[in-house]
């Protein structure tokens, strides 16, 4: 019976609105990966778009919430968590409803604007309510559960999309979409039924959400965790085009490694908070996680030269190093998204960690890419020394980000 309740202990998160966030992680989860899935297939086959349009509109969507993060994370700030989330919930869930009535760019790029500002209000709304309405002794593992739910969902989500696919007619695709969007509105009816969360505002003027980033130690952290995010690049696109164009590698075994980092997400995320409850610990968690993707760099390139087997149990070993960076990055940064910005400011701080480390995924990419698998593998040593400075800096930007005040107050070292 201990034995059972110890499993249980370790796959539910603490009961009451921790276990309501996550069960709500695996809705939005569900319905998002039956989206993210199937929505390039949908809109070519069913919208009839070209590659180039729906390149476009995607990367139109990446500049919108680039730059709508900072003033919607203030927004969310201004009138609570809560509520943004659930407005960008429910206008994302609208949004998709009319996805099959596309037939045209224009149609598309307004609809996929709308969809993609839903979403970024409610990923604002989502993390200043999650930081207000969860204990500070309980935040981070609460984050951790909801991460694994979320991708728990979205692998099912995913399989969802699989077989509509595979089905392959218009009405398997409208009904795709379909179910994105009943999935989203299940989502903003969980949300809606959250208790409201307040945060204690001090008098006076509000600060403008510009003035973010005027905390040059807050900047320069969020700079180096949009360097350090690029292990999702390396992760997911570098190591797949690696294995491909270099290796002798199988094609199925992609598969098997797309797999390995969900069940590792799965099953470890929570594991990998330990530590990330202080300033200590966070640091050591970020400065763990840049040396992962710096060791994993340099083993990925010793697979052009491997064959049969091991080269797949070389791959195999960096993709866990990758998702080890992910684990304990995402980790170290709910600590300092939480704890390092006033409580009254912390959907600012946030969507200026989304802003910062946007311009970085947006140039960081190509570059890696050109690295990496066009100078037939001495770039990933340059690519694996990038990660290295980020795990030698991290320290001293902490430091600085430590004894900087902020509204007046210094950074505690403990939660």
């Amino acid at each position: 019976m201990d034995g059972l309740r110890g499993l249980v202990a370790k796959v539910l998160p603490p009961p009451g609105l921790p276990r309501t966030l996550a069960a709500q992680s695996a809705v939005y989860g569900l319905g998002n990966g039956t989206y993210v899935a199937g929505s390039v297939v949908f809109f070519s086959l069913y919208t009839g778009l070209s590659p180039t349009a729906i390149g476009i509109g995607f990367s139109f969507a990446g500049l919108l919430s680039l730059v709508g993060s900072l003033p919607f994370g203030h927004l969310a700030d201004r009138i609570g968590g809560r509520h943004t989330w659930a407005l960008g919930s429910l206008l994302a869930a609208a949004a998709f409803v009319t996805y099959p009535l596309v037939h045209t760019f224009w149609a598309f790029l307004v609809t996929l604007g709308v969809v993609t500002v839903g979403e970024t209000l409610a990923n604002a709304g989502r993390n200043v309510y999650t930081a207000a309405a969860v204990p500070p002794e309980i935040r981070v593992r609460t984050m951790a559960f909801v991460r694994a739910y979320l991708n728990v969902g979205f692998t099912a989500g995913a399989g969802l999309a699989a077989g509509a696919l595979a089905i392959g007619t218009r009405w398997a695709l409208v009904g795709l979409v379909l179910v994105a969007a009943a999935g989203m509105t299940v989502n903003t009816l969980v949300v809606m039924r959250m208790p409201q969360a307040l945060v204690d505002r001090a008098p006076g003027r509000r600060p403008s959400p510009w003035g973010v980033l005027r905390d040059h130690p807050y900047t320069a952290w969020a700079a180096v965790i949009g360097m350090l995010w690029l292990n999702q690049n390396v992760l997911n696109e570098l190591i797949p085009l690696w294995a491909v164009t270099r290796t002798d590698a199988p094609r199925p075994v992609l598969g098997g490694l797309i797999a390995l980092n969900t069940v590792m997400a799965v099953l470890l995320q929570v594991r990998a908070t330990r530590g990330a409850d202080s300033l200590p610990g966070s640091v050591r968690l970020t400065r763990w996680a840049a040396l992962a993707t710096a060791i994993a760099c340099p083993v990925i390139a010793v697979t052009g030269r491997t064959h049969g087997w091991v080269t797949v149990a070389v791959l195999a070993a960096a993709v866990m190093l990758t998702t080890a960076t992910e684990l304990w990055m995402s980790a170290a940064q709910w600590f300092f998204a939480t704890e390092v910005p006033p409580a009254a400011q912390r959907g600012a701080y946030q969507g200026a960690t989304k802003s910062v480390g946007g311009l970085f995924t947006m140039v960081g990419p190509a570059a890696m890419t050109y690295l990496a698998i066009t100078t037939g593998g001495w770039g990933w040593w340059v690519v694996g020394a990038f990660f290295g400075v980020c795990a030698v800096v991290i320290g001293p930007i902490v430091a600085w980000i430590e004894r900087t005040p902020r509204n007046g107050d210094l950074v505690a070292a403990t939660a």
